[in-house]
């Protein structure tokens, strides 16, 4: 049975919803905000909590973009202060939110960066489930790169195999369905996440329309045989099998010069090996990966070709 108090909030979303309902959006907005001061000053955090998420849902719904915004943002402050730690409810209707906010309004980015930061209490990247359903809406954008961005920082490779599954077969070229999924096993590895540079691996390679039906290991790819070499050679450390991995399939790394970046970190993260003084800064592995494989897609995207090979080196951050 509700409480006194559950009623008089009942009540006042009611009312609220009445007032945006009959399009008096501005009013709404206010009242919200009122009742927001008014809530956390007497720290009344779960009704507050819910007040916002449902206002915002409201205005977002009705093309309130500014206003609806404005509530969500507050909603991530609110989560802030009453020290509500991430769960799975609270990141799916935050990335709810963030769906349904425009790409075109900057409140969008200073949201995002908001929850992220609210979610860094078991990562000091956010949280990977987080990371993981903002991904998801991007990739429902066609947002690729920063939809890689994201996945970078999620625990879900099944579903980062399936994009650049989806990306390479709409918008890449044939030649280059090995490039794609290299370029995110060797960056999973610079960021000592193999579970992920695995999971993803088997995913791409056991789906692919025009690999699954190899049955390999081997592979008609080379650079596939290198990448599941590789994973072995890192899992049972063995550094030797690592060097020579390097020497026989010298040819196919030399296909982007960042390989060898990304290889001399991948060999001093995992097996010790140091950075040759003549080589690049081994920082340089994590100048601008984005901007590699998936290239400039946003911008592409928008001409329907899939243009954008750029050989800088990655952006991990």
């Amino acid at each position: 049975m509700a409480t006194r108090g559950e009623r008089g909030v009942n009540r006042v979303l009611d009312k609220l919803e009445a007032s945006v309902n009959s399009g008096q959006y501005y009013e709404a907005h206010q009242m919200y905000r009122t009742l927001y001061f008014r809530y956390l000053s007497q720290k009344k955090y779960e009704d507050l909590l819910n007040l916002l998420y449902k206002g915002s849902t409201l205005l977002l719904q009705r093309d309130q973009q500014g206003s609806g915004a404005d509530l969500a943002i507050l909603l991530i402050d609110v989560l802030t202060k009453s020290e509500t730690k991430p769960c799975e409810e609270w990141m799916e209707k935050i990335a709810k939110l963030f769906e349904l906010m425009s790409s075109g309004i900057p409140e969008r980015e200073t949201y995002l960066t908001n929850a992220v930061k609210w979610s860094m209490d078991s990562s000091k990247k956010g949280h990977p489930l987080l990371h993981k359903k903002i991904a998801e809406v991007y990739w429902k954008e066609k947002k690729y790169t920063a939809a890689h961005k994201h996945f970078l920082h999620s625990s879900d490779g099944s579903a980062y195999a399936s994009m650049l599954i989806e990306l390479h077969t709409t918008k890449g070229l044939k030649s280059e369905i090995d490039l794609f999924i290299a370029q995110a096993v060797l960056q999973f590895l610079c960021l000592r996440n193999i579970q992920m540079a695995t999971e993803t691996f088997n995913k791409y390679t056991g789906s692919h329309p025009t690999i699954k039906n190899e049955k390999g290991p081997p592979y008609l790819f080379p650079l596939l045989n290198f990448l599941w070499f590789l994973l072995r050679a890192i899992e049972q450390k063995h550094a030797s099998q690592f060097k020579i991995l390097r020497n026989w399939y010298a040819i196919s790394i030399k296909r982007d010069p960042n390989y060898s970046v990304y290889l001399d970190n991948i060999g001093r993260i995992w097996f010790g090996i140091e950075i040759p003084h003549d080589t690049r800064n081994p920082n340089s592995v994590f100048g601008g990966l984005l901007k590699s494989i998936i290239g400039d897609l946003d911008s592409s995207d928008e001409d329907g070709d899939y243009t954008g090979r750029n050989t800088t080196a990655p952006d991990l951050d």
